[in-house]
């Protein structure tokens, strides 16, 4: 190498390193200014249990992976959690863990420690991991696209406003789509060389991804997709005849199901160490003698595991809410139209840019020097036939309520920007074009700071986002900070506030008080209301609140609103929604918000809690008027 590409390579290494911290600092910034979220709440909790009791009671509709992560700062720091609490101690079954884990994270969160110090730390693993995907971003694409490549697809990363929105939470999607992205490449590696250390990184990867989201098991769709698609067209290295090529087939998929068997293996010893504790009565039918107790042990990682998957498959389904119209399922066109109206307008120019750069490239017939490198030509196939399979998957699924849980065609898709600059050749209008968009989505992230969970491009008309978009694409509840902001500025002692989530608003806004904005009493006449952007239009049915002055909160993820002195009837124009036109948060059959609410108030309540669930489910599924209430508010 001579001296000007050292100082090529030298000069590419320190804009990426400038790059990521670009991040950091917006992401990790952001993030510090932010309560705890929906999700949090019970990831943080669960997190700890695992490495403090190797139990995974809690939380068993997500793999503990990124949990674990996140708890080892907080466990190191000596986090406190009461295990003689009836949230754990009921929590030995499946159901009352899915009821116990939201008031055990409540009370770990709020009551038995510092809630600003537990999030700071939780929060510090996750950040790193969105750095590591960024240089493995970084650096996949500079296997494409040289160090233009690399840094052009860095810069779409770290610039995204949906990654700097969830690297640094505490959730699943980042350490999925950051696996995810290891499997697809090492299994890319198996397919060019199969090679013991290749089969190797691939079990390890494939075992992070399948150990940080359920859904992960998509990866096995784009896998036989890839190799479909070698029927249709070979890649450099087959062979052309058909029993070379049968040969050649059969090596690979030998040593891509080694590496499952791996990834398998790995998955079971990860679930094994972290149930070691774990009650086995999920497999009580095998009998309490010694034989039947050590199977009962044996078998309870796969049971764990398998049971995580029929949940997710049982429970992914519900109401969407997208471009102003409710709908009782999901909607194919729910995840495009998330990712138009929440990518930055510079990065969509981008995208249609570079497509008619590809397109003139072929028209021209390429040149001498072939736009992805044969070498990488397995690894470019893989991808952006995985990118098509996890887009038409998402677009398929039922469980429509967030641009996070499109992260994983999101990396492939910046991934495919990574040739533009080979293209492009030397400087030249197209280069300058392509930079100046890079630039630009970097400077709408610096805009947009901190409130990146709200942010819209202007397709969006000028609309507020919650007249567009659903769930976390708005709020996710981490906004109470700018309500307490908005109180100390006002001189409020007391403001009603409408969340979106069922956490206990007062440890970060003191003069909260929880409240409903669809059954405002007299004593709210007069005053300021805050709520939850999601809560207007989609969690709650309260659109007659905006016809009031109101002001943005949170740069749109909260609403502060000023009531008149009178407030018109239910059902009369410019008042509340009678009971009929309730909506409830996250499309429940029942006010889950204000029942979680009593439960992280009064735990003692969870058994009675658990029986009036199981026997108010059957008039959920066949519902005849108002659904019933909890056994507290007879």
């Amino acid at each position: 190498m001579n001296s000007e590409s050292k100082k090529s390579g030298l000069f590419s290494a320190l804009l990426a390193v400038l790059l990521l911290a670009f991040m950091a600092v917006l992401a990790g910034g952001a993030a510090r200014r932010e309560s705890v979220t929906v999700d949090e709440v019970s990831h943080i909790g669960a997190g700890v249990s695992y490495l403090q009791r190797l139990d995974l009671r809690m939380n068993p509709e997500h793999p503990p992976l990124a949990k674990v992560l996140a708890a080892i700062p907080l466990v190191l720091r000596g986090v406190r959690a009461d295990y003689n609490h009836i949230s754990w101690t009921i929590s030995d079954k499946f159901f009352p863990a899915y009821m116990g884990q939201w008031v055990f994270g409540e009370w770990l969160l709020d009551k038995w420690n510092d809630p600003k110090a537990v999030l700071m730390w939780a929060r510090l693993p996750m950040l790193l991991l969105t750095l590591v995907l960024g240089c493995a971003i970084h650096v996949f694409a500079k296997r494409f696209g040289g160090a233009g490549g690399g840094l052009l697809c860095l810069a779409a990363y770290a610039s995204m406003p949906a990654f700097l929105t969830f690297g640094p939470l505490v959730h699943t999607d980042i350490a999925m789509a950051l696996f995810s992205l290891f499997a697809l490449w090492t299994f890319a590696e198996v397919w060019w060389e199969p090679s013991r250390k290749s089969v190797l990184f691939f079990g390890l990867s494939l075992a992070g991804a399948l150990l940080s989201k359920f859904t992960a098991g998509v990866l096995f769709f784009a896998f036989v997709a890839f190799a479909l698609s070698l029927r249709l067209r070979a890649v450099p290295g087959q062979p052309e005849g058909k029993a070379e090529a049968r040969a050649w087939r059969r090596t690979r998929w030998r040593a891509t199901l080694m590496g499952i068997l791996c990834a398998a293996l790995i998955v079971y010893v990860f679930y094994a160490v972290f149930s070691w504790h774990q009650p086995t009565t999920a497999l009580y039918r095998l009998g309490t003698g010694p034989v039947a107790l050590f199977f009962r042990r044996l078998l309870l990682p796969p049971v764990l595991y398998l049971r995580g998957v029929f949940w997710v498959l049982l429970t992914g389904r519900r109401p969407t809410f997208i471009l102003g119209q409710s709908y009782p399922h999901g909607v194919w066109f729910y995840f495009p139209v998330v990712f138009a109206l929440k990518s930055t307008l510079a990065f969509l120019i981008l995208l249609l840019l570079s497509l008619l750069i590809v397109l003139g490239w072929k028209w021209r017939g390429g040149t001498s020097v072939p736009a992805i490198p044969s070498q990488q030509a397995t690894h470019w196939r893989v991808l952006w036939v995985s990118m098509l399979v996890f887009t038409g998957l998402c677009m398929l699924s039922p469980l429509d309520i967030s641009i996070r849980h499109f992260s994983v065609p999101l990396v492939l898709l910046i991934l495919l920007l990574a040739p533009v600059p080979r293209m492009l050749g030397g400087l030249s209008m197209g280069s300058v074009a392509v930079a100046a968009l890079a630039a630009g989505c970097l400077v709408t992230a610096v805009r947009a700071y901190p409130y990146y969970f709200p942010f819209i491009n202007s397709l969006s008309m000028g609309r507020p986002a919650y007249t567009l978009v659903n769930d976390s694409n708005v709020d996710w509840n981490q906004s109470l900070p700018e309500v307490k902001r908005f109180a100390e500025q006002h001189g409020l002692q007391r403001i009603a506030l409408d969340e979106y989530g069922f956490s206990d608003p007062t440890v970060f806004v003191p003069q909260a008080q929880v409240w409903n904005c669809q059954t405002p009493g007299p004593d709210d006449a007069g005053h300021w209301v805050a709520l939850s952007a999601g809560m207007i239009l989609d969690g709650h049915n309260c659109g007659w609140l905006m016809q009031y002055p109101h002001e943005a909160l949170a740069g749109g993820s909260m609403y502060a609103v000023h009531l008149h002195a009178r407030i018109p009837a239910p059902g009369s124009p410019g008042g509340p929604p009678l009971p009929s036109a309730f909506r409830e948060f996250g499309g429940a059959p029942f006010d889950m918000r204000g029942f979680f609410a009593h439960l992280n108030q009064h735990p003692d309540d969870i058994p009675r809690a658990l029986e009036w669930m199981q026997t108010a489910f059957r008039s959920f599924e066949k519902p005849q008027g108002p659904p019933p209430k909890p056994p507290w508010e007879h």
